[in-house]
């Protein structure tokens, strides 16, 4: 049984990678919560392209293979298409790392809900100034 896999991209100015990341996400898996399942390194080019860079220190041989085949170039080719696309995400001229994360501890939370006859809806993360605005 898999947890819900989450599509996180990360954005850098001048990326640096010095396995502390990959270390964390280690610790993640296990401690069993979340599951790298790969890791793509992209830039976009100027002319709204993606060129395919090098995996970080400590990635699995193959690494980027899984995520370019599920979420392809970015460039959509139907424009009709309302799905999520990375070149909604990252800005032409930018470098950006693009997880798929298996939130392990979600699996009996997510069977819990379709057991009850409810999907999910919809999903985000909250801006690091709402996040402020919580209490401790």
């Amino acid at each position: 049984m898999t947890g819900p896999v989450q599509v996180l991209v990360v954005g850098f100015d001048e990326p640096s990678f010095s396995g502390r990341v990959m270390a964390e996400l280690e610790r993640l898996r296990e401690a069993g919560v979340v599951r790298l399942v790969d890791v793509l390194l992209v830039r976009r080019d100027g002319d709204g392209s993606f060129d395919t860079l090098p995996a970080p220190p400590g990635s699995a041989p193959g690494s980027g293979t899984l995520a370019a085949d599920i979420l392809g170039t970015g460039n959509a080719s139907d424009p009709d298409d309302a799905g999520w696309s990375l070149a909604d995400a990252v800005e032409p001229g930018g470098i950006a790392a693009v997880a798929l994360l298996e939130h392990i501890w979600a699996t009996p939370l997510v069977d819990a809900i379709r057991a009850a006859g409810g999907r999910s809806l919809g999903e985000g993360w909250l801006a690091a100034e709402d996040r402020a605005r919580i209490p401790d």
